[in-house]
């Protein structure tokens, strides 16, 4: 491998590098220096030691859409928060189901980034993730009916949206679009076809 292409694999992994430091910072709910350098460091072990195929980064950043997403996710942040307190407060026993919620893209970085969104975001918790289909399941507090069950999923594709705007390919975001229907629906009519994994190593 070339000096060239170790730079070019090094710059389009940075903004997953960066991610998780950002992650631990949020895990731990402290934007400090002592949870940046601490965050560094995990990244750096779990990067190197706990060595995973590289995922490859599209290279492709729209800024505009990233700094809106950050923003949005606050308020989220907030109203989620909001959310449970008044679930907590509230006579009776609180409302919660777990929702069925699939996915259009057909990509382990959007998926994941949408599960942990969703996760960190108080009020839902993604119990389980279906890679092949690309289907998250969520349990979210205060359905009480079907279209409660909808919210839930459309703020599911709705964040999927926003994160492809944000980071995602241009096929994909072309797919976001189009409004191309849910990879599930795609696989049922044989649209699409799941990756196997010695494709993925290949």
């Amino acid at each position: 491998m070339s000096l060239r292409t170790k730079l070019r694999h090094l710059w389009t992994q940075l903004p997953f590098f960066l991610w998780l430091i950002v992650l631990w910072m949020l895990l731990w709910g402290q934007f400090t220096v002592l949870a940046a350098v601490t965050g560094l460091a995990v990244a750096i072990v779990v990067t190197n030691v706990f060595r995973l195929p590289a995922a490859e980064l599209t290279g492709r950043v729209n800024v505009v859409w990233l700094v809106f997403d950050v923003l949005r996710f606050l308020a989220e942040l907030v109203s989620g928060a909001v959310q449970v307190a008044w679930q907590a407060i509230t006579p009776g026993q609180p409302s919660a189901a777990i929702v069925r919620a699939p996915l259009r893209i057909d990509d382990d970085l959007i998926m994941t980034h949408v599960g942990v969104v969703l996760s960190l975001v108080p009020g839902s918790t993604v119990i389980e993730a279906d890679r092949s289909h690309r289907v998250l399941f969520l349990h979210s507090i205060g359905v009480r009916s079907a279209e409660d069950v909808v919210k839930v999923r459309e703020s599911a594709l709705k964040w999927e949206a926003r994160i492809v705007r944000a980071v995602g390919s241009r096929a994909e975001l072309q797919q976001i679009r189009d409004g191309v229907d849910t990879f599930a629906e795609r696989l049922d009519r044989g649209e699409v076809t799941v990756r196997r994994k010695e494709e993925e190593s290949a």
